[in-house]
């Protein structure tokens, strides 16, 4: 059975894919989506959630560089979200360790997005963690 963590981030993937999906702001979505309660939205997916869209332009910064060869427009939009959620706690969740973020990533993509996509966002997010003690928050 999945942790709650791992149904927190699913959860999240899912306001953040919903939200690009409609051009929506993020927020609005997870506003509607814990307005709604059913079922409750786990504190953790908000601070998911939350925690992206704070640092959203520096996360899609590091994704833009370290993609090497992938803009973000390019990444399937499930990709796109996970990466955004691993990156999100590789560098600012210290509750986290950096292992379980790019593992719980890669196993999200492997049970929702392409073939390709579990290699691809392991690499990438491998490669944000090597690099992680040079960057600047």
């Amino acid at each position: 059975m999945a942790g709650s963590r791992t149904k927190a981030r699913k959860r999240a993937l899912d306001v953040l894919f919903e939200s690009e999906m409609q051009s929506r702001a993020v927020g609005a979505t997870l506003d509607g989506r814990v307005a709604a309660g059913d079922p409750p939205v786990n504190p953790y997916t908000i601070e998911i959630v939350e925690g992206v869209r704070e640092h959203g332009v520096r996360i899609d910064e590091l994704l833009e560089e370290y993609a090497q060869g992938w803009s973000l427009e390019r990444m399937p939009a499930v990709d796109r979200n996970l990466l955004r959620i691993g990156v999100y706690e590789v560098l600012f969740r210290d509750d986290v360790p950096d292992a379980v973020a790019v593992t719980e990533a890669v196993n999200l993509a492997a049970e929702l997005s392409t073939d390709d996509s579990p290699t691809f966002i392991s690499g990438l997010l491998s490669r944000i963690v090597e690099v992680k003690p040079t960057l600047s928050a």
